[in-house]
């Protein structure tokens, strides 16, 4: 039985990338002390799926959450899960996971970011899962209290109180994002002096975050979404090709990209619930890491929206993503002629493998 199963479970873009590169660039290491990362990267990110009976969530995958729980299980020592996808789960699937980890202590980690800054990353994150709905939309979805979504999902508070009630106070901790300008090691440093990771136990030279989109390039992307159709409607293909091809391989590694964000006419909104916030976190019992005044915005500065985005300037952008497009494509095509065998064996393999998980599960449906 594990010693200590730490759940990071949230926010998403509060830095999860960044604190979650590290831990698995340290796996080694931390396996060396004591530490579990279970499973890798992808297998979290199925076990969560497989946790929430999300919608999207690819049948075919073969990491499940009671597979995940049962490795944690098996470390006799601590025991770090991390995916940002964990803090939306339902209090009732909350409770099956924090049930079925088994441990002697069970620790819940959230970790909470300013509105100024998580309105747009909500919403880019959002089109970036195949939505297509715009940036004022969303706003004023929000605004008019028809965006539950948000606050259960994104915000601190709420994920607190769903995880956090499952385990004693002194198991609650919430760590907050420093103000713009901090390096990404100050987040690293609070989050491993919770789970009890020394410093210069792990190598930080890792890629530092998940890069947003800028203004026009998100725009793109959401049309994209919108004429997709039914095409890619599970979250694996959805990655596999949108992702990898569109998203990671061009509209990412674009320069000059135009940053975004709220409008200052609704700076009073957004500081008033910022308030609202960092009193209900006040009042909730748990383990404080950092300064609730880091969830106070700092830089009301003006930027444009995504809404705004020029046609003739997406035009532009759009056939100069269709050039890398075809660059990427012409890079892979070498890649694949350069090594055949390499290829044709990994796609055996790869089929090889689906054919036993489909038997497999056909063995346990009819009980043989």
């Amino acid at each position: 039985m594990a010693r200590r199963v730490y759940l990071h479970i949230g926010a998403p873009k509060t830095g999860s990338t960044y604190v979650q590169n590290v831990l698995w660039s340290n796996r080694d290491r931390l396996a060396q002390t004591g530490i579990l990362l279970p499973g890798s990267a992808v297998a979290q990110d199925q076990a969560m799926a497989d946790l929430r009976a999300a919608p999207w969530r690819d049948p075919e995958v073969y990491w499940t959450w009671d597979r995940l729980a049962e490795k944690a299980r098996q470390w006799p020592g601590d025991v770090i899960i991390s995916n940002e996808g964990l803090g939306a789960a339902t209090g009732e699937q909350a409770a099956r996971a924090v049930a079925s980890l088994g441990a002697g202590e069970i620790h819940v980690i959230v970790v909470g970011r300013d509105l100024w800054r998580t309105f747009p990353s909500f919403w880019q994150q959002s089109v970036r899962a195949r939505s297509g709905w715009r940036f004022e939309e969303f706003l004023r979805a929000v605004e008019e209290g028809r965006c539950e979504v948000f606050w259960e999902n994104h915000t601190a508070v709420r994920m607190l109180r769903r995880w956090g009630d499952l385990v004693p106070a002194q198991r609650r901790h919430l760590v907050t994002v420093p103000a713009p300008g901090a390096p990404p090691e100050v987040l690293w440093h609070r989050f491993a002096g919770i789970v009890g990771i020394d410093d210069g136990r792990c190598e930080l030279t890792v890629p530092a975050a998940n890069p947003s989109l800028g203004a026009v390039e998100i725009e793109l992307l959401r049309r994209v979404n919108r004429k997709l159709g039914d095409r890619y409607p599970l979250r694996t293909p959805y990655r596999r090709v949108v992702h990898r091809h569109l998203v990671d391989a061009v509209l990412k590694q674009r320069a000059d990209q135009q940053r975004f964000g709220i409008g200052l006419d609704r700076a009073d909104w957004v500081l008033d619930l910022a308030e609202a916030q960092i009193k209900e976190l006040r009042d909730y019992p748990c383990q404080i890491v950092g300064d609730l005044d880091d969830l106070r915005p700092a830089k009301l500065t003006p930027a444009g929206t995504p809404d705004a985005v020029d046609d003739d300037h997406l035009l532009d952008v759009a056939i100069e993503t269709i050039v890398d497009l075809l660059g990427h494509a012409h890079t892979l095509d070498e890649r694949a002629e350069q090594q055949p065998d390499d290829v044709l064996t990994r796609l055996k393999n790869r089929a090889a493998g689906g054919v036993k998980r489909r038997l497999r599960r056909v063995i346990r449906r009819d009980g043989r």
